[in-house]
């Protein structure tokens, strides 16, 4: 039997969106397709901090940082929302031109005591249905490394592979009081898929022994010593 014959289906996460929404509402796109235009104009090594101490290097050629914004999906605004927040955040009003609900509360009362009081818990509506094979959920998260100043969406983990339905994204406006206008395709969610039975993993707590000491420092000296290394060398272990 042909070798390819034996190979597993890919797992593969599915986005379906109404018949009469397809090529109106923006796609979802890979997260390392939406990097913000900070991050991009960012220079590698910045030259203005180079010295014997500091190598100048900035978070663009940090692999965990970039690894976090890049790891899944992002769904974007339907359309453009303007919001404006008013008295110190305590009141949110949003409007929009579109056919579809794009923001709406939530009661107070479903989050009294949270972090974020006085501020009203809103919700950003989503069109797309989410669908992941058996044994898969998804992450929703703010999207990594890239705060808006604006709303912070609540992070949530649903079972896609049974809830196939539209999910929404709860969120707090956090952005001055004023008008702020969120253009169509603003990244509102990131979406890490993952299999649960990963979540599930039994945890190995003490001290370290020598050999594992040893290369834990041999690690961090290589990391020090060849900038790259774990882009060239750790993650080719993959």
């Amino acid at each position: 039997m042909h070798l390819s014959l034996l190979k597993k289906p890919q797992p593969k996460i599915t986005f379906l969106c109404r018949k009469e929404d397809e090529g109106v509402i923006p796609a979802p796109v890979r997260a390392k397709t939406a990097l913000p235009d900070w991050f991009r104009k960012l220079p590698p090594v910045s030259e203005d901090h180079l010295s014997p101490t500091d190598s100048g290097l900035t978070v663009k050629r940090c692999m965990p940082f970039l690894d976090a914004m890049a790891t899944g999906w992002v769904i974007g605004l339907a359309a453009t929302v303007r919001m404006e927040i008013t008295d110190a955040g305590k009141t949110v009003n949003c409007g929009w031109d579109f056919d579809r609900t794009l923001v709406s509360n939530h009661a107070s009362h479903q989050v009294a005591g949270n972090p974020r009081e006085p501020l009203p818990p809103c919700k950003f509506h989503n069109y797309w249905t989410i669908r992941t094979p058996p044994g898969w959920s998804c992450l929703f998260l703010a999207p990594l490394n890239r705060p808006n100043g604006v709303f912070e969406v609540v992070a949530g983990v649903v079972d896609t592979d049974t809830y196939q339905s539209e999910i929404h994204f709860p969120f707090f406006a956090t952005g001055e009081d004023g008008l702020h206008v969120l253009e169509r395709g603003t990244p509102i969610v990131q979406i890490i898929p993952f299999r649960r039975e990963t979540s599930d993993l039994e945890a190995d707590i003490r001290a370290e022994n020598a050999e594992e000491s040893v290369t834990r420092k041999t690690i961090f000296r290589k990391t020090l010593a060849a900038d790259g290394w774990y882009r060239k060398f750790a993650r080719a272990q993959r």
